[in-house]
């Protein structure tokens, strides 16, 4: 699936001269979490989030520093904080440098640029215009509405031969240490491994092949050897 399978469209969006307080009401009163800022052909030049609000000092919320802690503090950073406090308007508190993607941007990548960057949406752009906004709820509700595939079960021999393959293909398997087993669609994990994360990662790996019914785990834990 890609960015344009999920993205929501049209998007509500504000400009950079509205007011802290405007911008807020409009966040309230359309249920949303943050608000792309367009200039006057359209064109995306930041976004503001219900995170750049939550230090205002009309709520009292701004941060207060010690004496002694804000000499530890860069006069810009101070000066930063105070602007972000204090301004009147949205275009003091937006950010700048917006991660962006296009309609045709997986969203095994739009996954990866929430992790990265550490932000929970990103806006979605084609000819410089903003067409559409991923979030991280879309993710989610892309989950829920994906089709489930059907497929006829397995035979044992079909099924521990997939299980092996399966295994084989991932690089945290030490599939010299493990075996596989499978009789009446009941699969028997036999082996060592040195993590409970190997031992959780082998049951993922094979649970959900057509035709399997259960899985026995005989797995011993081994730690890493301490080399003396």
């Amino acid at each position: 699936m890609k960015a344009k399978h999920v993205m929501v469209s049209p998007v509500k969006v504000g400009r950079a001269e509205m007011t802290v307080r405007e911008v807020a009401k409009m966040l309230t009163d359309n249920g949303i979490s943050a608000l792309p800022i367009i200039d006057e052909k359209g064109r995306l030049i930041g976004i503001v989030s219900e995170g750049d609000l939550i230090r205002r000092a009309e709520i009292g919320t701004q941060k207060h520093r010690s004496w002694w802690l804000s000499l530890f503090t860069s006069n810009i950073q101070l000066a930063e904080e105070y602007s972000r406090a204090h301004s009147r308007l949205i275009k003091d508190l937006m950010t700048n440098e917006v991660v962006t993607v296009d309609p045709e941007t997986p969203l095994e990548k739009v996954a990866e640029l929430f992790e990265r960057h550490r932000i929970k949406r990103v806006p979605v752009c084609e000819n410089g215009g903003l067409v559409g906004i991923v979030t991280r709820a879309n993710l989610v509700q892309a989950i829920a509405t994906a089709p489930q595939k059907a497929h006829s079960d397995l035979g044992d021999e079909q099924i521990r031969e997939k299980a092996r393959k399966r295994i084989e293909a991932e690089s945290w398997a030490n599939t010299s240490s493990i075996n596989i087993t499978v009789k009446d669609g009941t699969v028997h994990l036999w082996g060592t491994v040195h993590s409970e994360a190997e031992r959780n990662a082998l049951r993922v790996a094979v649970e959900n092949i057509a035709g399997v019914k259960g899985i026995k785990d005989n797995i011993v834990l081994e730690p890493f050897p301490v080399w003396m």
